[in-house]
């Protein structure tokens, strides 16, 4: 039997002592993160969420762990994220723009180095389903060719949505408040990396050099694939999903689709089905 298992992570703030002084104030995360979960869950997944506070680092390592050690070949696991992306200087020179991205979890920067690590844990042909709505996610799953690229967005139009992304003048103050972490963890990456053997497929909020926008309701990626999902009435593969978000969203945010593993072949399958 097929073991389908989801992690949806919302944060509307961060820690502000993690941070610089910054506390991230955002509005829709939270939404978005129940949104996935109940897709999730009609789906037949075995759906959490993790809110603001409670999505701290070891918290979302620990689940990315568990599953790891739960699930095998043919099985499946959603991660979602809405939030704050991030950047840190690269310091194990695997990124051609110098800067690892981030997710800003409440206690402090989760890198995509680390993300690469958790998934060389999961077992050959697990499929892992990675929605990030967040800044600079372009390769949040680890830096590699993405299998499409910027195309059929919707000109931008003046809007009164915020970017979640961190500000320029709190992201280096963010970085030396936890260097010594941020840096260790990118040396042990590269240490200790190992080849990824279940099948990554992310869909992104945006391109690396671009901003997710927040919303009223929702992140305006989750807004756009719930609009696209239409209550389970979509017809496609995620390689359509992912191409209808898109037209939806203008140049300045279109989402990228990237894969890992035999992620090549996941992308032919109907979204959420477990």
């Amino acid at each position: 039997m097929t073991i389908a298992k989801s992690l949806h992570l919302g944060l509307n703030s961060v820690n502000a002592d993690s941070y610089g002084g910054w506390s991230g104030k955002l509005n829709a995360c939270e939404a978005d993160a129940a949104d996935m979960k109940a897709i999730a869950g009609a789906a037949g997944f075995k759906a959490k969420t993790l809110l603001t506070a409670q999505a701290k680092r070891d918290a979302v390592l620990r689940e990315l762990h568990e599953a790891a050690q739960e699930l095998k070949e043919g099985d499946i696991f959603l991660l979602t994220y809405s939030g704050h992306g991030g950047q840190v200087p690269d310091r194990n020179n695997d990124e051609n723009d110098q800067l690892d991205e981030t997710w800003c979890l409440y206690d402090g920067e989760l890198i995509d180095d680390e993300l690469f690590k958790a998934w060389s844990m999961f077992a050959r042909d697990v499929r892992i389903l990675v929605l990030s709505d967040s800044c600079h996610s372009g390769s949040m799953i680890r830096l590699a060719p993405p299998l499409e690229t910027i195309a059929r967005g919707q000109p931008a139009e003046p809007s009164s949505l915020v970017p979640r992304a961190m500000p320029v003048e709190f992201v280096g103050r963010a970085y030396r408040a936890q260097k010594a972490l941020y840096d260790g963890l990118q040396q042990e990456k590269a240490k200790t990396e190992g080849d990824v053997q279940a099948n990554v497929l992310l869909i992104s909020g945006c391109q690396d050099p671009q901003t997710s926008m927040d919303g009223p309701f929702n992140g305006a990626f989750t807004g756009a694939l719930l609009r696209v999902w239409n209550e389970g009435h979509f017809k496609g593969t995620y390689r359509t999903l992912h191409r209808k978000i898109q037209r939806l969203l203008p140049l300045t945010q279109q989402p990228n689709l990237m894969v890992l593993g035999q992620g090549r072949n996941f992308v032919t399958q109907t979204p959420f089905k477990v």
